[in-house]
């Protein structure tokens, strides 16, 4: 049962600045109870901006807290649906990995022709370039499974930063590619005109390395494919 004094001692805690939650902790009376008491009560300037700064920052930590549960929601959602598509993928047969090969070389790899004094050249290179470590593995998947590309004719550069490592670099492409670090060229410096000064200088955490077959009928081949593509969507 609710006491006389309980209701002098909530009258004064109110015309402190109390909030209507932090007398009923303090006291036990409902919410709806002190809702009657307070109806006509006149607060102090004082306490009226005690209570709202109070409010604010109620209102503040319950934002926070719905949005640090939303982004715990939404991470599992994301850990759940890309788990899920991961075990869609079974296995990557021999056709898959033809048609993953050539997407790629459509993607990233060096397709124009080498013109030479205003003609095309009669030579040209298969050379793909990126920065991810796993689509680089896949597509030397490709060039030696599909396309039977000996491994000593695999070859490749890397560009990387200034600030970069260039042994830890070397070690680490090798490692990645399984080519052997005598088959790298030059280690290039800086990133491409047309990316200076736009990405974040730990944008390319390893650099970028171009792998590079000097195969003209390969070459050759692979655009074959592509076009081969094409054509469905005619």
């Amino acid at each position: 049962m609710i006491k006389r004094k309980d209701k002098t001692i909530a009258l004064k805690l109110r015309l402190s600045g109390k909030s209507y939650s932090e007398i009923t902790e303090a006291l036990g009376v409902p919410k709806s109870t002190l809702s009657g008491w307070f109806s006509q009560l006149e607060l102090s300037e004082k306490a009226r901006s005690r209570i709202l700064k109070r409010t604010k920052q109620k209102s503040l930590e319950g934002l926070l807290k719905r949005n640090k549960n939303q982004t715990k929601l939404a991470l599992k959602r994301k850990l759940t649906i890309q788990l899920k598509a991961a075990r869609e993928i079974k296995n990557i047969s021999h056709q898959n990995l033809l048609f993953i090969g050539i997407s790629l070389y459509w993607a990233e790899g060096y397709k124009r022709p080498i013109i030479k004094n205003s003609r095309e050249a009669t030579y040209h290179p298969v050379s793909l370039t990126n920065s991810d470590p796993e689509l680089i593995k896949i597509y030397l998947r490709f060039l030696r499974e599909i396309c039977g590309v000996p491994e000593g004719r695999i070859k490749a550069d890397i560009r990387i930063f200034e600030h970069q490592n260039e042994d830890y670099l070397l070690n680490f492409w090798s490692k990645i590619t399984g080519i052997k670090k005598e088959k790298f060229g030059k280690v290039y410096y800086g990133i491409s005109k047309s990316s200076l000064n736009k990405r974040p200088f730990n944008r390319l955490q390893y650099g970028t390395i171009q792998v590079r077959v000097n195969d003209t009928k390969l070459f050759h081949r692979i655009m074959g494919w592509i076009e081969g593509i094409k054509k469905f969507n005619k």
